[in-house]
């Protein structure tokens, strides 16, 4: 099904950006595992808009409520190996913004092909289930993912890569220090180079200003995790990866280690080097992203995405109207981001956590 990613860490996600509440299934966090719902909670937190920085005014607690899955067990919340069912409810809607689009297609959004797709029925109202909002679930199904890895060593970062023409430092593709791991991965506005952040807010509110948009690129590493995990061909851990990744609206692409500039490489720059450090192997460059044959080779799994500007802008557009067959004049209201880039950062990292944890248990490796 089209809402549903994984198979022994399987997530169904469900509602509408205007409904009554969002939520998910997860079929099924591992049996014991102690989920730490203030880490939670910081994960949520990154990903809600603020109404600061070009986010969207439209400002939601996004406090998840689990139904089902737990039991507290001395003040702590731990997984019974069940179905865990988490549901977070829309308390901050305006669905009168959406009546004058109600049959005219915004360009860049699912307007139209979710209206042939669903023959007319699909809800319109914030996106309905196209919806960034739908983001939400997915950031506590990997939020519970990160913890389980934790366990294992294993640790998910991301950082805003650029915005526009405004670029940060690179992270370091062979080795990647605990700390800045960590930093990165409680940040609002994960950046290494605090100067370019400056430069990528201004960025964003330049967009806002002119009543347009800005997207960017996030880079996203997986450290710790060892050598053997994937399998070759279509099973390759880039597709388990890319699957997740390329589900969260708004990504457009996504690329490996070096990804497109390894084309402009000869075979001896491209070629990752190998030696040992005491008892492990390890590579001296990593344009392959950690990944050999579709499995890992024990250094960091390196990827990037791409993020397209926010679809809804203040500007005048040219459109049609799909009942009537008509071209139309729209203007988009409501509350929309400038960039979302910032807010992506942590559903990029719970894409990879789930995509990840969801291979390790299918292999049977998860201790």
């Amino acid at each position: 099904m089209s809402s549903t990613l994984g198979t022994n860490y399987k997530i169904s996600i469900f509602g509408e950006s205007h409904g009554t509440a969002i939520g998910a299934v997860i079929d099924a966090p591992p049996p014991g595992l102690e989920i730490d719902m203030e880490q939670v909670l910081v994960q949520m937190a990154r990903r809600a808009p603020d109404g600061k920085d070009g986010s969207t005014k439209r400002v939601e607690a996004d406090t998840p409520h689990i139904q089902s899955g737990v039991l507290d067990r001395d003040g702590k919340c731990i997984a019974t190996g069940a179905p865990l069912c988490v549901l977070i409810q829309n308390t901050n809607t305006r669905s009168s913004d959406y009546q004058n689009i109600s049959h005219i297609a915004r360009p860049a959004h699912a307007d139209y092909t979710g209206y042939i797709h669903y023959h007319g029925y699909n809800d319109i109202r914030g996106g309905g289930h196209f919806s960034g909002r739908l983001t939400a679930p997915l950031v506590f199904a990997g939020a519970v993912a990160r913890q389980a890895l934790a366990k294992m060593g294993i640790r998910v970062c991301a950082h805003i890569a650029s915005i526009g023409d405004v670029c940060d430092t690179p992270l370091d593709p062979c080795a990647i220090p605990a700390e800045i791991s960590e930093r990165l991965s409680q940040s609002g506005f994960p950046v290494l180079d605090e100067v370019q952040e400056k430069l990528m807010k201004n960025e964003i509110e330049r967009a806002r200003m002119d009543a347009d948009s800005v997207g960017g690129i996030i880079e996203c590493a997986v450290t710790g995790i060892p050598a053997g995990i994937g399998a070759p061909i279509f099973d390759a851990l880039e597709c388990k990866i890319a699957h997740a990744v390329l589900g969260v609206p708004a990504v457009k692409g996504i690329e490996f280690g070096a990804g497109f500039a390894i084309t402009r490489m000869r075979g001896s720059a491209a070629n990752d080097p190998m030696r040992m450090q005491g008892d492990q192997v390890v590579t001296t460059s990593n344009n392959n992203g950690g990944i050999l044959g579709g499995i890992t080779n024990g250094m960091p799994v390196i990827f990037r995405a791409a993020v397209k500007p926010t679809a809804s802008i203040g500007l005048p557009q040219q459109s049609i109207d799909y009942v009537d067959k008509q071209e139309a004049d729209l203007i988009i209201k409501g509350r929309h981001d400038a960039c979302i880039v910032p807010r992506a950062v942590p559903v990029i990292e719970a894409a990879a956590a789930v995509a990840i944890l969801d291979e390790i248990m299918a292999e049977g490796k998860y201790e």
